[in-house]
């Protein structure tokens, strides 16, 4: 089978069978047909030629182009990715792409925010207007309970529990989990659910679906529009530019700052992996230095 037929069909099998989104979709097709194309320029055609050493060649001429590692890293998984699939589908004899090496990444700490910071932002929005309402609830489901931002604007009037002070989201993999909620966040929830929500609903006079959070015209609040809110806040109190994931970064970094066991913030922020989660001890002891730094004599 040649690469560029394969490729078609890792990509029609990729779309159909798991869980990627669009943007994912889009880079693996981007990447692939790069490789593709290179490996055609090097006389290599055919699915049952791709070796060890020539993909070691492909990521030595990724290297040459002087792509940032992250890129190198992004196209080299995609080409695993595509390359595991074909081993599975016995389109290939075996993985050619196990034990590749490629550059590693340095991971940077995740953006924080102090506790006394993240807590005054929550209380910016203004409760005289269901705008304000709306944007409160939203700051203190991002902070009070490291909600995603895809995760938040997901949410359905059904996935709230306001007996139990609970809500279900839909994560990555589209795995469920139920979070809870902190008691102003709970406030202020059920008071956007029953009194501001409907009054938004009045202006746009128009029929929207089951969704949580909505906009002025009625419709599920979207991804652009809750970094929108959040820049204007920040904006408006001259504080640095932070992303809706710095706030989940802050909810972690804070739990573990205040005793909370890994295991239990891993679980919380949905995360298959341990490892993944570890990276805020990284900021935790990045802050007890910058303290140590600032308050002991001798440091």
């Amino acid at each position: 089978m040649t690469i560029v037929s394969a490729a078609a069909s890792f990509l029609r099998s990729a779309r159909a069978e798991r869980d990627l989104s669009g943007h994912t979709l889009t880079a693996y097709a981007g990447d692939l047909a790069q490789f593709a194309d290179w490996v055609d320029r090097s006389g290599v055609s055919k699915m049952e030629d791709i070796d060890r050493k020539l993909l070691r060649r492909y990521v030595s001429f990724l290297s040459e182009r002087r792509l940032a590692r992250r890129s190198i890293a992004r196209k080299a998984s995609a080409v695993r990715a595509f390359l595991r699939w074909a081993a599975v589908q016995r389109i290939v004899a075996a993985d050619p792409s196990l034990g590749l090496k490629v550059p590693k990444l340095d991971r940077p700490l995740p953006r924080v925010l102090k506790a006394s910071d993240a807590a005054a932002l929550c209380e910016l929005p203004p409760l005289d207007d269901p705008i304000g309402v709306r944007d409160r609830a939203v700051l203190e489901l991002l902070y009070g309970s490291g909600l995603r931002v895809g995760e938040l604007c997901g949410l359905d009037l059904e996935d709230v529990d306001f007996g139990s002070r609970t809500v279900r989201v839909l994560g990555k993999g589209r795995k469920q989990r139920q979070l809870p909620v902190s008691q102003p966040g709970s406030r202020i929830l059920e008071l956007y659910v029953s009194d501001a929500r409907p009054q938004l609903l009045e202006r746009s006079k128009q029929a929207t679906e089951n969704a949580v959070f909505i906009n002025s015209r009625g419709g599920r609040l979207g991804a652009r529009s809750v970094r929108s809110l959040l820049e204007k806040y920040l904006r408006g109190e001259g504080m640095k530019h932070a992303s809706p994931h710095a706030l989940r970064h802050s909810f972690a970094t804070h739990m573990l700052d205040g005793g909370a066991d890994l295991r239990a913030v891993q679980e919380l922020l949905g995360h298959d992996s341990l490892a993944t989660t570890q990276i805020y001890t990284h900021v935790s002891s990045e802050r007890l230095r910058a303290v140590y730094e600032q308050s002991h004599p001798r440091a």
